[in-house]
């Protein structure tokens, strides 16, 4: 259960048909239509390669009555370096209380994702063999066939709200090998970053560009977590993660204290949207499209509570 990040940064193709969609004033059921229209010609420029366009489609309606409000809205854990001791306790108020957990719940998750941290990366070097895998996972065990989809559903609903487009997901390695026609794609969800892209090609990455990552990254992990009590995927995902901050020159400790900080976020936004998770989870399963899966969000999560 892998989290296939791909930055691909495509100039805008089709700017005057990117314009005819830009938002104007609805009311009524002309909102939802309004909405829905849109959602369907990003899912166009999506499956064409139009990442750009399709951003700037979502943009266009970030935010707006009627539109896409929860994009990029994510209320999130003021962003610093989180000490353990401050997983107990943080601000004055018990981090449990906050976000509906027990105290042990918080260490466990914590000190887990950590553990998996310090461990190298670790996958199938043969893809026929981890197709074989997957695929009997998929046919003979339902308790991993649900798994996967909260996880993928993990990643989906966290990099929404927090400003990232989901471009695409599979849930299984077969289902991956249908769509990309490679046998070591595996399960996962892709996404449109082309900010990032800009910022690496510049030679600089953001925080607030590396706090997206790091929560996406850790999505899948700590839905498992929190569903489960552990998780047994995501592996890969903090392998990228890791890469990508001993890429950046971090230190050990300052990757443990980005992590820590993204499991509090993480766990927030999970805790507080898990309707929303379940919803959409169900859409993906159904094989829902990027769109239609977005739109469960939108419709699924109080404005006022992002």
């Amino acid at each position: 259960m892998a989290t296939s990040i791909r930055y691909v940064g495509l100039t805008l193709s089709s700017p005057r048909q990117a314009c005819e969609f830009r938002i104007r004033c609805f009311s009524g059921s002309e909102v939802g239509l309004s909405r829905r229209q849109v959602l369907e010609q990003v899912e166009k420029e999506l499956i064409n390669g139009n990442d750009r366009a399709a951003l700037s489609l979502v943009k266009d309606l970030q935010g707006k009555s009627g539109g896409l409000r929860c994009f990029g809205a994510a209320r999130q854990v003021p962003q610093r370096l989180y000490t353990l001791d401050e997983l107990k306790l943080n601000g004055g108020l018990a981090a449990w209380n906050a976000f509906g957990l027990t105290p042990q719940q918080i260490l466990y998750i914590s000190l887990g994702l950590l553990f998996l941290w310090t461990l190298d990366l670790v996958s199938f070097s043969g893809g026929i063999g981890s197709l074989a895998l997957d695929t009997i996972g998929h046919s003979f065990s339902q308790k991993y066939h649900n798994r996967v989809i909260q996880h993928e559903a993990g990643h989906f609903l966290i990099a929404y709200p927090v400003g990232i487009l989901p471009k695409g997901y599979s849930l299984s390695s077969l289902e991956a090998l249908k769509k990309e026609g490679s046998l070591n794609v595996q399960a996962g969800t892709s996404f449109v970053d082309i900010e990032f892209l800009e910022e690496v090609s510049a030679g600089k990455l953001s925080a607030t560009t590396l706090n997206r990552f790091s929560c996406i990254a850790l999505a899948g992990v700590a839905t498992e977590y929190l569903l489960y009590g552990f998780a047994e995927g995501g592996l890969d995902d903090i392998g990228k993660l890791d890469a990508l901050l001993k890429s950046l020159g971090f230190t050990q400790k300052k990757a443990d204290s980005q992590v820590r900080w993204s499991v509090l976020n993480v766990v927030l936004l999970l805790r507080r949207h898990g309707g929303a998770r379940a919803k959409l989870a169900e859409a993906m399963s159904r094989g829902n499209s990027i769109g239609s899966c977005i739109e469960v969000i939108e419709n699924s999560i109080d404005i006022s509570d992002v």
